[in-house]
């Protein structure tokens, strides 16, 4: 089985990207490749691609993996309808009740009304002093 995918070229922190057809079972550095279709550099968004072959190898049952798939989608390519899109993988929090946003706001609308009440009110007369008893 066929796989379309990128294989890394170019130097450290400067990566450049070539668009291979190869085995799906050989590791992309394999050196091993039945075809290249196109070349991709991340940093300039610049991509040259040989769609006709590009659409042989996908009409003949090539698998793109999801970023060459999104690449060729995005620059017209039109993807074969067995293709399936991967799913966006939606990650849960563990403990979702103890985050910030999902606690209850009551406490917030507690102390905002408290400060807002003592003025209304009337001024509070001072508590007596209790009287010291005096032992005769």
């Amino acid at each position: 089985m066929l796989a379309i995918r990128m294989q890394r070229n170019g130097r450290t922190h400067y990566p450049t990207y070539r668009i291979v057809v190869q085995e799906a079972q050989r590791h992309p550095l394999s050196g091993r490749v039945v075809a290249e279709v196109g070349n991709y550099n991340p940093q300039t968004k610049q991509l040259t691609l040989d769609k006709e072959s590009v659409e042989k190898y996908l009409s003949n049952g090539a698998q793109p993996s999801s970023r060459v798939a999104f690449i060729l989608k995005k620059n017209g390519v039109k993807l074969p309808k067995w293709y399936k899109e991967p799913t966006q993988k939606k990650a849960a929090a563990k403990h979702a009740d103890k985050l910030r946003k999902n606690q209850p706001k009551e406490e917030a609308s507690a102390e905002e009304a408290a400060p807002a009440e003592a003025p209304a009110e009337a001024p509070e007369a001072p508590a007596e002093e209790p009287k010291e008893e005096v032992k005769e």
